[in-house]
């Protein structure tokens, strides 16, 4: 009678779990900083400052959080795959 070890497996895919949600909450904290606490509530305090003549909070609201957020997206999936190969999962 073969005895299967899943124990090593089952650890392999909690630590794969563990990195992948860290990075994911990496994210999820940005995302709500500069949605949220630069988008809104830091809007008066970045209005002091002008880009390209237009106050820096409202130019943020609308242009920079886009910024941000295609760089969040370039930064998840360069660490996703970094996560993937040392967990030997990537794609071929």
């Amino acid at each position: 009678m073969q005895s299967t070890d899943t124990s090593g497996a089952s650890r392999t895919a909690a630590a794969y779990w563990k990195a992948n949600l860290q990075v994911l909450f990496i994210c999820m904290i940005i995302w709500f900083v500069v949605s949220y606490g630069l988008g809104i509530l830091l809007v008066d305090v970045m209005n002091q400052f002008t880009i390209g003549g237009y106050k820096l909070g409202f130019w943020f609201a609308q242009q920079g959080s886009i910024y941000a957020f295609v760089a969040l997206i370039f930064f998840y999936a360069w660490r996703m795959n970094k996560i993937d190969r040392e967990f030997d999962l990537q794609e071929d």
